[in-house]
């Protein structure tokens, strides 16, 4: 699949028909008829494929006057996998639009980001998607109102203000404007059953089918720095810094969705959040053109075959990701998590989890640049690497975020001292979220290759692993899994 599927007429009239959720979030069905629009798996009997058009974004839906089918709901999407995918200015601007940057910093603070003038980048927007940052950012409003309003008991006005909205006028507009129904009709088409905690709200996280949990939630339930993250009772739970405060999110996979559960101190942080447990776990992956890729290497088909649909487990707070990754530079898992443990209790900012568990958020780099470095429990030329780092994103020399340029993010992090290929490429993969970063050097990886009869140098298995591009990040995953041992982050 590829970028401007919507333009591929023949191709989406089939994907309606045969009702394929593999499409969902590629693009949208608009009915001419009827004036509603659907994602591809809509279960209604499909239009006559005269009155078929196809978008690429809700948002272009809704700009043209279509409204959400009430079936089949195509504003709950999963995202589309070419923001996670691309490099390029249009991804890069989609991830921070996802991240609430418009609802923040409008559409200068985008272009900002981005360094880019407001003309490039709305001008790029509409090209390829439809609607300019504006309307990207009301589409995402709504889906959260919506949300709100069928997840909590708030009042209507509570609502408008934590979904982003100006005034309840505007909030009442939108809601009807894209749902074709009231705030009020809304929820009271909520389902009786629906159990609502005060402070709690609970939401499915839909993704493309399959998803291999195990990979996924074993790592970051292996890596979990106590106080921040802990697994308990089948769910991943770990505390998040976020714009407005902080949160408690607890994840749970299930066969068809992930259950997530958020505590919020600022409801304005919701669709922040969503965003940032969705990247985590890689929601947005098309595992379909991921695992048929790998598959055309004959040695690992066999693992694809195994436990298809593995995603790469990432992060929900990028510069956090690359001090536990200097933090964990040749030791072992259960004493990377030690020393990290030590620096939340020092250093981190307490939070109050209803549920008991989590005690801090992980401390800021703006805490971390001053700490002092003797008291830091690792050897000299590692306290320099941390103490760069840590002074350099404070500083805002060196910026993590899911803007960052990959290549040029990943030069800036092999030009400080103490980072090697592996340090910058595992932050470049679990960070940044390049789906084609690869760590020949890791340990891990080169016994895997060695049993399974791949080249186990670093060389020489880069050059086998070019086939395997771009999802390099993934034969990782389905490599790391041969490996019975504990997760070591040995390379530098």
């Amino acid at each position: 699949m590829q970028n401007g599927m919507h333009t591929d007429t023949e191709r989406c009239v089939r994907a309606v028909q045969s009702k394929d959720a593999r499409f969902d979030g590629w693009f949208f069905t608009a009915v001419l008829t009827t004036r509603i629009y659907c994602r591809p798996s809509c279960p209604v009997v499909p239009p006559k494929p005269e009155n078929m058009t196809f978008y690429p974004s809700a948002a272009a839906c809704q700009q043209a006057g279509f409204r959400a089918c009430k079936r089949c709901r195509p504003d709950t999407s999963p995202g589309s996998p070419e923001w996670n995918q691309r490099a390029d200015l249009v991804a890069r601007a989609m991830r921070l639009i996802a991240d609430g940057t418009v609802d923040r910093e409008g559409v200068p603070g985008l272009a900002a980001r981005l360094g880019y003038s407001t003309r490039q980048i709305e001008r790029q927007l509409l090209a390829e998607l439809g609607a300019g940052p504006l309307a990207l950012a009301r589409a995402q409003r709504a889906q959260t109102a919506r949300l709100l309003i069928e997840t909590t008991a708030l009042p209507m006005a509570e609502i408008a203000f934590a979904a982003g909205f100006s005034s309840i006028r505007t909030f009442n507009d939108t809601v009807r404007d894209v749902f074709a129904l009231s705030p009020s009709e809304l929820r009271n088409r909520r389902p009786k059953t629906t159990v609502l905690t005060p402070g709690t709200l609970t939401l499915r996280l839909p993704f493309r089918t399959p998803l291999n949990p195990d990979n996924l939630f074993g790592h970051l339930a292996a890596t979990a720095v106590p106080g921040v993250e802990e697994w308990r009772a089948g769910a991943y739970r770990r505390a998040l810094r976020l714009p407005y405060g902080h949160g408690i999110a607890s994840l749970t996979p299930r066969s068809d969705h992930i259950a997530c559960r958020l505590t919020l101190s600022d409801l304005r942080d919701l669709p922040v959040a969503i965003s940032r447990c969705r990247r985590m776990l890689d929601l947005d992956a098309d595992p379909v053109a991921v695992d048929d890729q790998l598959r055309t290497d004959p040695v690992l088909a066999p693992l694809v075959d195994k436990a298809p649909g593995r995603r790469v487990p990432r992060t929900v707070d990028e510069a956090e990701f690359a001090v536990r990754a200097v933090l964990g530079q040749q030791v072992s898992t259960a004493a990377a998590r030690t020393h990290a443990a030590r620096l939340v209790t020092a250093h981190g900012e307490p939070v109050d989890d209803p549920e008991g568990g989590l005690t801090h958020l992980f401390p800021s780099v703006e805490s971390l640049a001053a700490v002092d470095p003797e008291s830091l429990a690792m050897p000299r030329t590692r306290r320099t690497t941390f103490t760069t780092l840590v002074a350099q994103l404070a500083d805002g020399t060196l910026h993590l975020g899911v803007e960052s340029d990959w290549t040029e993010t990943r030069a800036q992090l092999l030009s400080l001292p103490g980072f090697g290929p592996w340090t910058a490429d595992v932050i470049a993969m679990r960070a940044l979220g390049d789906p084609d970063a690869f760590l020949p050097t890791d340990l891990g990886i080169r016994r895997a290759a060695q049993e399974l009869g791949l080249p186990s140098t670093p060389a020489a298995l880069t050059a086998r692993a070019a086939a395997w591009r771009p999802w390099r990040a993934y034969a990782v995953q389905y490599l790391w899994a041969t490996d019975s041992h504990p997760i070591n982050f040995l390379p530098v």
